[in-house]
């Protein structure tokens, strides 16, 4: 783990800049608009918006009684949020390093900057619009104590997000078809996590497979803490614990064989 912790180290010291470039991303992403921010948040509220017209209003869907709610919109709202920020982080800092390959071979700056940069934007989008569901939400079990575990699901998931994000920019230096499998995989892996669908439905020899979704400790954590009220059993958060160890040991050795050739690569 000793690249990564001198990767994090030299983050911290230079947390100003990184600032400065979180900014400075988050203004190009909505240069020229008169709306600004809100053309950023706008999609993400169309869409969840949406859910909520259509399967809750409309066809008024419901599902079983083991489901953390019995509304289907009310339930794909809380986890398709999480999925766009988590998706939204991992695709932007898989291709911060191949967009910043220029800066870096003129400047000796720590890639880890680019992929930070990225995942910290992406957070300053998606964390206050996940915030307001506590305030959506938060009637439906007179705000239960469980809420209070929403900002640091939200910043476990933006720990995720960059950590993944930066592996995969490594390997997406080192070979470009990894960008379109990722995509892939991305587009595919809401399947396979309770965001569409309550775990109790998946079946019962199969939700294992769950679990190797990073996202599905956050997913499940958001779902009891929003719909709920209720603190995120201890699986959740042993879970996102496990997945960040795993994906800090790769990173760490993705760095240290990377070091040397990485430049070369952009």
């Amino acid at each position: 783990m000793t690249a990564l912790v001198t990767e994090l180290g030299l983050l911290w010291r230079l947390r100003g800049l990184l600032a400065v470039l979180t900014r400075r991303e988050l203004a190009a992403r909505f240069a020229g608009l008169a709306g600004g921010l809100v053309w950023v948040w706008l999609p993400p509220l169309l869409t969840v918006a949406s859910y909520y017209l259509v399967f809750d209003v409309v066809f008024g869907m419901r599902l079983g009684g083991q489901a953390p709610t019995v509304r289907v919109g009310t339930y794909l709202i809380v986890g398709m949020l999480a999925w766009m920020a988590f998706a939204d982080a991992v695709q932007r800092g898989m291709a911060s390093l191949l967009e910043a390959g220029g800066t870096l071979q003129k400047n000796p700056l720590p890639p880890g900057l680019f992929p930070a940069r990225a995942a910290l934007a992406s957070a300053a989008v998606f964390a206050p619009l996940l915030l307001l569901l506590i305030a959506l939400y938060g009637g439906v079990h007179h705000f239960g104590w469980g809420v209070l575990a929403v900002p640091a699901l939200i910043v476990l998931q933006s720990l995720l997000a960059f950590l993944l994000a930066y592996l995969l920019a490594i390997m997406a230096a080192a070979l470009r078809d990894v960008v379109q499998v990722v995509g892939v995989l991305l587009s595919l892996g809401v399947f396979l996590s309770p965001v569409l669908f309550p775990v109790t439905l998946f079946p019962q020899a199969w939700r294992w497979l769950l679990w190797l979704n990073p996202m599905t400790g956050p997913v499940l954590g958001y779902q009891s803490a929003l719909l709920q009220g209720a603190w995120p059993p201890l699986a959740v958060w042993l879970a996102i614990v496990a997945w960040l160890a795993l994906l800090a040991a790769l990173l760490s050795l993705a760095l240290a064989r990377s070091r040397d050739q990485l430049i070369d690569w952009l």
